[in-house]
């Protein structure tokens, strides 16, 4: 009996640190688990730093007054913040002009983008080309060729045409290589569209463009509004464009017009270039703020469909 009751001792010793085993490892499995998520924060946090870095010394330069930025002060505050500098701006014909040109020929040229992207990419997606593939990485390659080797060809052309220093011709350049993005999206999307609905429309006596117009437009909407944002910006940011085909002040968009503003005799005042910067940028990060959704959801819907 003595034994057993040793045997049972010796067994519920050596059982008894099980508990305490399973217990340590949840604890450091729980341990290694919070300095990752630390890890992870920390390296997030240092990327949003360095890429808001610039922006936000942009900023600091903007609120800051000409006698101020004239006087050389240091530091990343400024001693005394004012608006001056967007009131000037906003008083200047130099600069809304050109601001008033760059939002139509922005809204002209991704409106058009997002009509023929909607034809060309339907015609992909639906209809019986011969060398469909060969077009679309055509138009892939087109998409992501780069502007500067554009330029040349283009004024060239533009020369023969006469659209140089003409709101016409930038439309059709911001064309170039807006269309091919917005056309690539759009088939994709298309793709994922089911057929029945249209057969079952064109059964109804629909022709093919009503069923597009009616039909798969209105499904696809995520799609048609993540291109026409993404025109959009394309277009608003371009300064290679701008730069190589407009001569008069009057044409030139705004990223264009502000090399030329807070330019003295002797000095340049980049607080004025710096709140033109942000005048020009709040249009593009408050329209992406409003509709990141529908970005986020142009862009996958193809994917989860």
């Amino acid at each position: 009996m003595t034994g057993q009751l040793h045997v049972a001792e010796h067994s519920a010793a050596v059982r008894a640190p099980v508990p305490d085993a399973r217990r340590a490892g949840r604890d450091r499995r729980r341990r290694a688990a919070a300095w990752r998520r630390t890890g992870f924060g920390l390296l997030v946090t240092a990327i949003v730093t360095i890429s808001l870095f610039p922006f936000l010394w942009i900023l600091r330069t903007s609120l800051m007054s000409s006698q101020e930025f004239a006087q050389g002060v240091t530091g990343f505050l400024p001693k005394h913040f004012t608006l001056s500098s967007y009131a000037d701006n906003l008083s200047d014909q130099n600069f809304l002009r050109p601001l008033l040109n760059s939002i139509l020929i922005c809204l002209v040229s991704t409106a058009l983008s997002v009509v023929c992207a909607t034809l060309a990419g339907y015609a992909l997606s639906r209809l019986r080309v011969r060398g469909a593939g060969v077009v679309l990485g055509f138009v892939l390659f087109a998409g992501f060729f780069p502007v500067l080797a554009m330029v040349g060809p283009l004024f060239l052309v533009y020369r023969e045409l006469q659209l140089l220093d003409s709101p016409a011709g930038l439309v059709l350049a911001y064309m170039v290589y807006t269309l091919p993005i917005a056309t690539w999206l759009l088939k994709s999307f298309f793709d994922q569209v089911p057929r029945s609905l249209e057969e079952a429309a064109m059964v109804d006596g629909a022709s093919r463009l009503q069923v597009l117009w009616r039909i798969v437009v209105p499904v696809a909407m995520p799609a048609v509004f993540t291109s026409a944002i993404i025109s959009f910006i394309l277009a608003w940011n371009d300064f290679a464009f701008a730069t190589s085909f407009l001569q008069t002040p009057e044409r030139f968009t705004a990223p264009l017009a502000i090399v030329n503003l807070g330019q003295s005799q002797f000095q340049v005042f980049y607080n004025r270039i710096d709140a033109a910067v942000v005048l020009i940028t709040l249009p593009v990060v408050l329209l992406v703020l409003f509709a990141q959704r529908r970005i986020v959801s142009g862009l996958t819907a193809g994917a989860v469909k």
